[in-house]
């Protein structure tokens, strides 16, 4: 059976009678009903979505057509049909991309360059972030006599032109034996991914309570104890973002692998200039699309896996100051 309660309107002065469920007093478990969202096609509405779709279009399609144009043969290219889905579905051109595309006078694929760029990034990925993770942690907590110095030098680092820098690091590299090796690209990524890096961590610190970096000191914590154990576990989402950056602006990188990797030591997005570069008589479309998307690979796979990480360590606090 339902009740009726009795209640009178403020506003108006008049009773109205609403129907009350007998148990409503003694159950609290009964969910509130909520007004539902307006989901009307307003023309606000249509206009973010035409442009979404457009922009999703806009950028997809070049990756359709390499996509595309890389599992079909010559014969079909040649007759410019270029939106079309492929007749005869082929996966020469990737395989010959991976391991037999010319890249200059050596015919062994884009392989070598892969491996290239992974020996590149992973201890420069690893060097930069370690540095910078110490010089923010520092510049945030312990502010040394001169940190608000050295902090403005880094800043200044993190935005001079690369290209400004290129022969005072060649001449130097040189003199200690380094130019055109694998430590001396290292150690280039390092210095220029350092500055960056110690900004987006000395932030990230510095949104951080401060009671509990005071509590560390009461309880004896020094430098490196506070460091170790209280703010690297507490720094997985800036750490995500950082990784992102880094992998990502290293594995793109081409004016500087070409500069001081060297001959032996050069990263894929060379070898893939060089591939598109070099031709002996007929420019193969299809391969050069295979290997542009193999060297795209790393970072879109980066992108689609730790999206959401990205997305969290920003939202922490990672760009903030």
């Amino acid at each position: 059976m339902m009740g009726q309660v009795v209640k009178l309107d403020k506003t108006t002065g008049v009773a109205a009678a609403e129907a009350v469920h007998p148990n409503a007093a003694n159950d609290a478990s009964i969910p509130t009903p909520r007004p539902r969202r307006s989901l009307a096609w307003t023309p606000a509405r249509i206009g973010v979505y035409a442009f979404l779709m457009i922009a999703a279009l806009f950028f997809l399609l070049p990756l359709y057509v390499m996509l595309v144009t890389s599992v079909k043969p010559m014969e079909e290219i040649r007759l410019g049909t270029l939106f079309a889905l492929p007749q005869h579905f082929t996966l020469e051109p990737w395989t010959q991309a991976w391991s037999s595309a010319c890249t200059g006078l050596e015919c062994n694929g884009i392989r070598g360059g892969f491996w290239n760029s992974v020996a590149i990034v992973v201890p420069s990925t690893i060097l930069s972030i370690a540095i910078g993770a110490v010089n923010g942690y520092a510049l945030s907590f312990w502010r040394p006599r001169g940190a608000g110095f050295l902090f403005a030098i880094l800043m200044m680092g993190a935005f001079i032109p690369v290209q400004v820098m290129i022969y005072p690091l060649v001449r130097v590299l040189a003199s200690v034996n380094l130019f055109s090796s694998l430590p001396g690209i290292i150690i280039i990524h390092t210095i220029f991914g350092m500055p960056v890096m110690t900004l987006l961590f000395r932030n990230y610190y510095a949104a951080l309570p401060l009671e509990l970096f005071k509590a560390a000191r009461i309880d004896g914590g020094g430098f490196w104890r506070i460091f170790l154990q209280l703010m690297v576990p507490m720094s997985t989402p800036v750490i995500v973002v950082a990784v992102i950056m880094q992998v990502t602006g290293i594995w793109n990188d081409f004016l500087l692998g070409l500069v001081f990797a060297g001959s032996e030591h050069l990263p894929m997005t060379v070898q893939l200039n060089n591939i598109i570069n070099t031709t002996t008589g007929e420019r193969l479309y299809n391969v050069n699309m295979a290997a542009t998307i193999l060297t795209s690979v790393v970072p879109l796979a980066l992108y689609f896996i730790s999206g959401r990480w990205f997305v969290r360590g920003i939202a922490s606090g990672a760009v903030k100051g």
